[in-house]
Parts: structure tokens; C-alpha cells; sequence
């Protein structure tokens, strides 16, 4: 029986049968159905073409056009819904039963017609008809829903777009020369914006500071976090730099690495009220001696490469900042001679993991940078980008960034 609150179901009932036409159309108007008749599957089909029904009780047996060749004529025409098709037969045979639900025939009705069946089958019917139609408002608001989120995909797509723009500004300066060295730096962010920042900046004529920072986690909250921390470490803005105090006859000094990592954790833990914290490597480095003193504070350990190629780690670790109230860090020591240089590297380059799992490591990052030893600056970054890269199957899960530090012959100083 079709609801009482909805259309009720259009069923055209196709029979030769002028007798059996009427018997069936009252039985199906009794029901609360609209009938259409048809005497022949060809003007059946013609009904269809004009004014869809929603179920089809078809004689199997007719001249012309079987009951048969019409239901695979119907389940070929266009229609925006489901046809629910019901064969009248008095076939009983398995075979042709199967032949019939091959050609698209939903149900059957054995002649002469019940009308306690010919309910039956039509309530079954009704029930997929109603699923079917449920399906398709689900579909159509789902489809909706889509479209609305893919409009705010878009939106802030864009949105993210322009951040990672400012975000990669935030690096002001790729490189530098300073007589003595040059500084080249490397970010690579794995999504739109990311969580690491890589800077240096003149300490005075004689020295220069390097560092590289990563907030845990990605995306938007990171990214916001990073650029806070860019304004701490500016080398464009040196009054407002943390790492920065005067010294005498106006010149500037830089707070030990540790003490500035100190600082840096008593600074977040205090003002910023984020669960968020982040690792950090500064290097602060004498451009006529080549002393370098550095901070490790989560970050991985940094890498010189000497004159010969060989390459050694520095450092003993250490906690990240903003993790931990009262942190105390360490200031390591090294010396650069003319030819060496330094790396420091985020942990997307050495936690950069193969297909199989495997983490490239210290060991692995070693041999890619001996690889590179005759390579300088932008290209010895970009070469250790496309390698990791290469290992990692072009999946690279984080952001990538590094310092690169060459230590050369003695030409000068800086102005």
C-alpha cells in the first residue's frame, strides 16, 4: 500500500487482456494506486517514454513484443529512479524464472492472480521503491553537503596558500655571504605550512648566530607558533632579538646558547599558554677563529663535515623548550678550520622513513652528505633534499629543513 502522506504510485499494467487489464486496475485502485493500461508492450513503452511509472505488471505472453523483450526495453530507457517490474506468467519453469530475473524482472505473479499475493508483492516493491528514493535524498544532501565542504576546501586552500607564502618570508635571506663563510639555508615544508624555521643573523663584525627550530605537530597551530618564534630571533628587527644584549662602546654581544635556550623555555612556559613547545639548535659562531658554541635542545645533533670529507656529530641531546619548567641545557663547544663546515638539520631529515620503515638515521646521512662534500652551498642542500627525498619513496612525512655553514679561507672580515 503506498503511505498515506506521499504521491500516490503510478503502476501501468500491460496485458493484451482487456478483462485482465480491468480486473487488475481495479484491484490496484482499490489499493490507492494511479493505473495507467496498456494493450501492447510497444504502447507500453510509449506510456514509459512519456510518463514514467513507478511499477510495471507486465503479461509475459503477448503479440509482438513478449512481456519479456519489454522489461529489457524498460531497464534501457533513461529514468531518473527505479522501475520496480513485475512479470505476469503462468511460466513456473526454473529456467525461464531465471531467464525472466536476467532480463531485469524484480518479481513474478502466477496467473490466475490473487489479489492477497498481488499485495504481497507489490508491499515488497513498495519497500524497495522507498529504500531507493531514501538513497537518493540521502545522495542528493550528501552531494550537497560536499559541495559545501568542497567550497570551504577551496577557501581555505587559498587560504593556506597565502600562509605558506608568509611563512616561507619569514626567511628573509637564503644566503649570506660574510668574507670568511657563507650561510645557506634550507625550508621544506611537507604541507602547506609546517612547523620549522631555520635563520641566522650578525651577532657583530666578528660573529654570527645559526639556528633551526621545529614546534611539534603541523599545520596551522605550528605555523602560528613558528612565527611568533621568528620574531624572537630576528636578525631584521636586532632590538627586539632575545639572543642579543649590549656590550661596551655600543657594539652587541649574544647570551651564551644555553642561557638562551634557558630563556626561551621560561619565555613560552610564561607567555604563550600552549600546550605546544618545540626542539631547537643555535649556533653562535666566530667568523676569524671558527669556535663554535651551540645549544642541542631536541634537535638532532648537528654535523660538521670536515676539509677531507669525513663527517662528525656534536652534542649530548638535551630537552626541548616549553616542555618542562626549570630545563637546564648545555653549551657545546667545537672548532671550524678553513674548508670545514657545519649542518644543523631538523628531524625530517634524519627521521625520514623508507617504505619499509626504516629511519634514515645518522649513519645513512653521513654518507649522503660525504657524497655531496664537492657540492657548496644551495646545490649541497638541494642534493641532500633530492636524496632523502629518493629514500623516502618521494613521501616525505615532514617538514625539512637545515643551516649549512662554510667555513672557507681567511679573507677578511666583515664590514
Amino acid at each position: 500500500m503506498p503511505a498515506a502522506d506521499a504521491a500516490p504510485r503510478r503502476v501501468l499494467v500491460v496485458d493484451d487482456s482487456r478483462m485482465q487489464r480491468r480486473i487488475l486496475s481495479a484491484q490496484l485502485a482499490r489499493s490507492g494506486y494511479e493505473v495507467i493500461e496498456a494493450g501492447n508492450a510497444e504502447e507500453a513503452l510509449a506510456i514509459c517514454a512519456v510518463n514514467a511509472p513507478d511499477i510495471v505488471l507486465s503479461d509475459w505472453m503477448m503479440p509482438g513484443m513478449s512481456g519479456l523483450d519489454f522489461c529489457r526495453a524498460f531497464r534501457e530507457m533513461p529514468r531518473k529512479g527505479y522501475g520496480y517490474f513485475v512479470l505476469l506468467t503462468s511460466k513456473t519453469d526454473k529456467n525461464e524464472v531465471a531467464q525472466g530475473l536476467e532480463s531485469g524482472a524484480d518479481d513474478f505473479l502466477a496467473k490466475p492472480i490473487s489479489g492477497e499475493e498481488l499485495r504481497a508483492r507489490l508491499s515488497a516493491g513498495e519497500r524497495i521503491l522507498t529504500m531507493e528514493r531514501q538513497l537518493q535524498e540521502k545522495n542528493r544532501l550528501l552531494s550537497s553537503a560536499l559541495g559545501e565542504l568542497q567550497g570551504l576546501y577551496d577557501v581555505i586552500d587559498r587560504d593556506l596558500t597565502e600562509a605558506c607564502k608568509l611563512q616561507q618570508s619569514l626567511v628573509r635571506e637564503r644566503y649570506r655571504s660574510f668574507g670568511t663563510a657563507q650561510v645557506s639555508l634550507m625550508l621544506r615544508p611537507s604541507g602547506h605550512v609546517g612547523g620549522d624555521l631555520v635563520g641566522f643573523f650578525p651577532i657583530n663584525a666578528h660573529r654570527v648566530a645559526l639556528f633551526g627550530l621545529d614546534v611539534a605537530g603541523h599545520g596551522i597551530t605550528s605555523a602560528l607558533m613558528t612565527a611568533r618564534l621568528a620574531g624572537y630571533l630576528s636578525g631584521a628587527t636586532p632590538e627586539q632579538n632575545i639572543a642579543l644584549v649590549p656590550a661596551s662602546y655600543g657594539h652587541c654581544d649574544a647570551r651564551p646558547p644555553a642561557e638562551l635556550a634557558a630563556y626561551l623555555n621560561r619565555l613560552v612556559l610564561a607567555e604563550m599558554q600552549t600546550d605546544s613547545y618545540f626542539t631547537l639548535i643555535y649556533a653562535d659562531v666566530d667568523l676569524v677563529s671558527g669556535r663554535v658554541e651551540l645549544v642541542q635542545a631536541g634537535h638532532p645533533y648537528p654535523a660538521i663535515q670536515r676539509a677531507s670529507g669525513a663527517v662528525e656529530y656534536l652534542g649530548d641531546g638535551g630537552l626541548p623548550v616549553g616542555l618542562i619548567e626549570g630545563a637546564e641545557y648545555e653549551t657545546v663547544t667545537a672548532r671550524l678550520n678553513p674548508g670545514d663546515r657545519l649542518f644543523l638539520m631538523s628531524d625530517g631529515i634524519t627521521e625520514a622513513a623508507a617504505a619499509d620503515a626504516n629511519l634514515l638515521g645518522e649513519e645513512r646521512l653521513a654518507e649522503i652528505i660525504e657524497a655531496a662534500a664537492g657540492l657548496r652551498g644551495e646545490a649541497f642542500l638541494n642534493a641532500v633534499y633530492e636524496k632523502i627525498d629518493r629514500f623516502a619513496g618521494g613521501e616525505l612525512a615532514d617538514d625539512v629543513s637545515g643551516v649549512l655553514f662554510e667555513f672557507d679561507e681567511m679573507r677578511g672580515l666583515l664590514a
